[in-house]
């Protein structure tokens, strides 16, 4: 099998990244139709602002879509057209594509950037926006073949949003690469403390006034440290929240190549997910989440819908309420108790090698793909 995958969708990110490699791990061919339109996250907040109204950035798209265009002509033949995240204004030169050849066209939605504008409360800033974004998404939406989601939550989110029937979704979990994720030999700590680790962007959806919160509350326990690796919104905010506090438990760090990651996880007690309050962090499971698994580490995230519906809370991880004082219960449950935590990192790890890894998500994409046989 052949797929084309195509549009502006962004290549780094870990959700293409995985939805590429977990094809290819299976002995799909993917050849990749892709040209950038935006220049990162605060670019597409920028247009979505009112941006969009400018003449440079229409010539932009006019530009990204001619040279999108060209690509595909010399991309040769191919079974199956399909659409990475995000791509709700790819769809529409993608259904015209895939028609004239006759192809199949599948979409992996992922999210929904018509929530995201929500969540960012662009609607108060802009109305007019706001309307042109959901009425896009829902023409979009109504455009491929098949659909691809990675929780029924999202899914039963989108259907009540946009009146779609739940049957032209399938499932593909996030799940994690396990080539770079994978279990690392015992390094033996120069001290005694306990690490509790948070990786990210800083943006709400992960709760970061929760885990400050719960760092708070421990702050007597002085052997617990809070290691915070990454940069984004609420990071300031967070560094001003600890000065004020004068907490001493937590220690921030920048960003590290994703390379890096897997040394920083390996020397963590405890890996945190997310515990952010928005419809976005209830419906979804966070790469954080299946990359802590993925190497054997015991997991603590909030408790949502989503994390309900593919975990057991005790067995492959441990899902606390949203709070800081359950997130600290937690905590504590998992230091006190060693044997609890190689439990769930020996069960996360299991779960995750037969259900998240590269091959079995490929394996499961790649039966979805075959209905078009």
């Amino acid at each position: 099998m052949i797929v084309c995958y195509f549009g502006t969708y962004r290549q780094n990110y870990s959700r293409n990244k995985n939805m590429i490699a977990a094809l290819r791990s299976v002995g799909v061919e993917v050849k990749e139709c892709h040209v950038p339109l935006w220049h990162g996250v605060e670019d597409r907040v920028a247009i979505t602002s009112g941006g969009w109204k400018k003449p440079a950035f229409w010539w932009r798209v006019v530009k990204t879509y001619w040279q999108l265009y060209w690509k595909y002509t010399h991309i040769g033949e191919y079974d199956i057209l399909m659409i990475g995240y995000p791509g709700q204004f790819d769809v529409f030169l993608a259904k015209m594509l895939a028609n004239r050849k006759h192809k199949p066209l599948v979409w992996d939605v992922f999210m929904s950037i018509y929530l995201v504008a929500l969540e960012r409360q662009l609607d108060q800033a802009k109305g007019s926006s706001i309307k042109i974004i959901r009425k896009a998404e829902s023409k979009a939406l109504k455009k491929p073949d098949m659909l691809i989601q990675d929780t029924q939550t999202y899914v039963d989110w989108l259907c009540r949003t946009y009146h779609l029937t739940p049957e032209r979704f399938h499932l593909v979990p996030i799940g994690a690469d396990d080539r770079i994720f994978k279990p690392q030999p015992e390094t033996n700590q120069k001290d005694s403390l306990f690490r509790v680790l948070y990786y990210g962007s800083y943006i709400p959806n992960h709760g970061i006034r929760v885990i400050l919160g719960a760092a708070e509350l421990l702050q007597a326990h002085m052997d617990i440290l809070f290691e915070m690796i990454g940069e984004g919104p609420e990071r300031a905010a967070a560094e001003r929240f600890v000065q004020q506090k004068d907490l001493t438990n937590i220690h921030f760090k920048s960003w590290v190549p994703q390379h890096e990651l897997p040394s920083h996880i390996a020397q963590a007690d405890v890996c945190l997910g997310a515990f952010g309050q928005t419809p976005q962090s209830l419906m979804t499971v966070h790469n954080k989440v299946y990359e802590g698994m993925a190497m054997g580490k015991p997991v603590i995230t909030g408790q949502s819908p989503a994390i309900a519906a593919q975990f057991h809370s005790g067995e492959e991880l441990l899902a606390c309420p949203r709070t800081p004082q359950g997130l600290a219960e937690s905590i504590l449950q998992l230091k006190e108790d060693p044997a609890l935590r190689a439990r769930l990192g020996a069960n996360a790890l299991h779960t995750f090698q037969e259900r998240y890894s590269l091959q079995s998500l490929g394996k499961l994409l790649l039966g979805y793909l075959h209905e078009f046989d």
